[in-house]
């Protein structure tokens, strides 16, 4: 593909697809790819899905799908301007939340401790899970049947899940990995143990970029963070005052979307310097050269991860573990355990496809598992009806 360098993702060089399909002659695989997430249940949910404020707490909050609109700008972007394959980092950056519960990271844990007898619950597997099996669109197969270079961004954009040894790694290597990884590597190696494509690596970035970013910007909007207070964040302080020195006394809110923009900026554009540097000492030829590195090619500098990393506290201090974000997320995790429960003693109540319904007739384990997908799949808005439906006003 003209303009790509040499150790992008060139789509006529995929490996791809579990199930062979006649070739499109508009679109590329990965233009296929990325159509099929946007066109999925499981994407369209992502807008009743909460970043950190629950949906109905304003109009102008992020939701999963509005930061995935904005980590696929962003990785876009990057993607450009190192003549990588926008169409797969586009793809990747998109379907990165597709396994996000409802209520956030409260509502995932939630759901981990209540299937841990059939083995937890991890939002990036139950991605894999999502396209590959529980979306049931077309009549050949299940799930969606994207090409192997998207599926290996989805699992592995974080890094190899396995050393060479096929031992776990990182936060795997205590429990394991997965079941719905385990599984799909019986019938596709995606091989866990080398990092993925460049695109992959980028899409990643992107969403560190885009929510250490935006989520000062809903907190602001939510009172929970002063401007004096960010000023002590050595990135955000520096720029704040760059945009004072520029612009004098703006209102507040100018001042703070001025400083966030200018921020994504300087992130982005120490990935692009940092990433060049790392791809002309290792040179890459080839896509394989790019996944047998024994680091990632894409990456922060050290200085800005550093900066990143006190943001971070930051925003974990006031804005995630805020006492009223708290108090609902407590709320919100009682409300699944009680959903859980209740389908788990109640399976008929799920209404699943017939496929599904054959699959875990008689086998106890899998209808565990199916009730973690019913549930995990709920937007915020279904669960509270559904919970409200079945209990009223009980917890």
């Amino acid at each position: 593909m003209a303009g790509l360098a040499p150790y992008a993702a060139h789509p006529e060089q995929s490996r791809g697809r579990l199930y062979e399909e006649a070739a499109c002659p508009t679109r590329t695989v990965y233009q296929r790819d990325r159509d099929r997430i946007i066109h999925s249940t499981a994407f369209r949910r992502l807008i009743h899905k909460t970043q950190v404020f629950v949906y109905h707490e304003g109009d102008h909050y992020r939701t999963r799908l509005t930061h995935s609109l904005e980590v696929a700008q962003i990785a876009r972007t990057l993607a450009r301007a190192l003549d990588l394959n926008e169409d797969l980092v586009e793809t990747i950056a998109l379907a990165h939340d597709l396994g996000h519960t409802p209520f956030g990271h409260a509502g995932e844990d939630a759901l981990n401790e209540a299937m841990k007898p059939v083995g937890g619950f991890d939002h990036n597997a139950q991605s894999l899970r999502i396209v590959t099996h529980l979306e049931h669109r077309y009549a050949a197969f299940r799930g969606l049947n994207l090409t192997w270079e998207t599926l290996e961004g989805i699992v592995k954009h974080n890094g190899p899940l396995t050393g060479a040894d096929g031992r776990p790694l990182g936060r795997y290597a205590e429990k394991g990995l997965p079941h719905a990884i385990r599984s799909y590597m019986q019938i596709q190696d995606l091989r866990l143990d080398t990092y993925c494509s460049l695109e992959g690596q980028i899409a990643a970035l992107a969403d560190d970029i885009a929510y250490n970013n935006h989520d000062i910007d809903d907190g602001f909007r939510a009172g929970y963070i002063a401007l004096g207070e960010l000023a002590e964040v050595p990135i955000a302080g520096r720029t704040l005052a760059l945009v004072r020195a520029r612009y004098g006394g703006i209102p507040d809110a100018t001042l703070i979307y001025e400083t966030i923009r200018r921020m994504i900026a300087a992130m982005a554009e120490d990935v692009l310097a940092e990433t060049r540097a790392r791809i002309a000492a290792a040179a890459p030829r080839s896509i394989e050269d790019v996944r047998s590195q024994g680091a990632p090619l894409a990456e922060f500098s050290a200085g800005m991860a550093a900066d990143i990393g006190a943001l971070r506290r930051f925003l974990f201090a006031k804005v995630y573990r805020h006492p009223s974000i708290e108090e609902k997320m407590a709320s919100a995790q009682a409300m699944l355990r009680a959903l859980y429960d209740y389908f788990s003693a109640h399976p008929d109540e799920m209404h699943l496809d017939a496929g599904l319904s054959a699959a875990i007739a008689g086998d106890a384990v899998e209808r565990q598992r199916a009730v973690g997908d019913f549930v995990a799949g709920m937007t915020d808005m279904f669960a509270q009806k559904t919970h409200a439906k079945v209990f009223g006003g009980r917890t």
